[in-house]
């Protein structure tokens, strides 16, 4: 019994990892994202009770929110996920995540500010139908994953 139960910890050790942001879209999910004012025809999000969703068709979003402490991967793997539902029968469209570099004003965050990682499923035709990694180097240049992902 002892062995089985030494190596289910270290199992449990291997596998586990620090958090440092997670949204569930509760009730409170305002307090901690922004909707960017940078441009006025931006559509807004509504709550559906534990997710959001797009409220126009053909509409451009953006918000942010702060991760919660600074945090480094040093030698470390990192995740980034989230979920997304295409709802509709979209022709060309797309949902993406950016994880901002430093500090930004929330309210003129678009789609040009600096990221460090962005990624997302891109939809245009019937031919187009992927997910985009996309790293930002050093030096400021956007490096697009080959990999299909």
């Amino acid at each position: 019994m002892l062995r089985r139960t030494s190596a289910l910890l270290l199992f449990a050790a291997a596998c586990s990892a620090e958090v440092f942001f997670k949204e569930t879209f509760d009730k409170t999910w305002t307090d901690r994202w922004t909707q960017s004012a940078e441009k006025s025809d931006y559509g807004e999000f509504q709550h559906t009770g534990d997710a959001l969703k797009t409220s126009q068709d053909a509409k451009f979003y953006a918000m942010s929110a702060p991760a919660p402490k600074p945090f480094a991967n040093k030698d470390k793997p990192m995740v980034v996920s989230f979920q997304l539902k295409d709802a509709q029968g979209i022709d060309c469209g797309g949902g993406y995540v950016k994880v901002l570099t430093g500090e930004h004003d929330p309210k003129e965050f678009n789609g040009e500010s600096p990221y460090w990682m962005m990624f997302g499923p891109d939809i245009c035709g019937s031919s187009t139908k992927r997910v985009h990694a996309i790293f930002t180097d050093k030096t400021g240049k956007n490096l697009l994953t080959k990999k299909t992902i």
